[in-house]
């Protein structure tokens, strides 16, 4: 015997709890970037293109705390969670990504 637990017995430890507050961190930093770009875009006097870009960030915000909820619930659960899905993963980093240049955008 190697000495080795079969994978079934895994102790994940705080790993998955981790995980879901990095996730709660990272809505509440996209939660921060809606609202100043909903105020620069509702700044008296706003271009058209900086209202769309408020609008775009905000819609990008909701879909990433869709997508972050329901990753949370999955770790909260009291089985071993799955990996995260490709489709949510990739939608997740473009959403940030998206977010970051449409705050970039308003900024400028």
């Amino acid at each position: 015997m190697t000495g080795r637990r079969p994978a079934a017995d895994r102790d994940p430890g705080l790993q998955p709890e981790r995980t879901r507050l990095a996730w709660r961190r990272t809505t509440l930093s996209g939660t921060v970037v809606a609202v100043l770009a909903a105020k620069t875009a509702l700044h008296d006097g706003a271009p058209p293109p900086a209202v769309a870009a408020g609008a775009l960030c905000c819609a990008l915000w909701l879909c990433f705390l869709r997508i972050a909820h329901r990753r949370i619930r999955t770790l909260a659960s009291d089985n071993r969670p799955p990996a995260l899905a490709p489709a949510y993963a990739t939608a997740a980093a473009l959403c940030t990504v998206t977010m970051a240049v449409c705050g970039a955008v308003l900024v400028l």
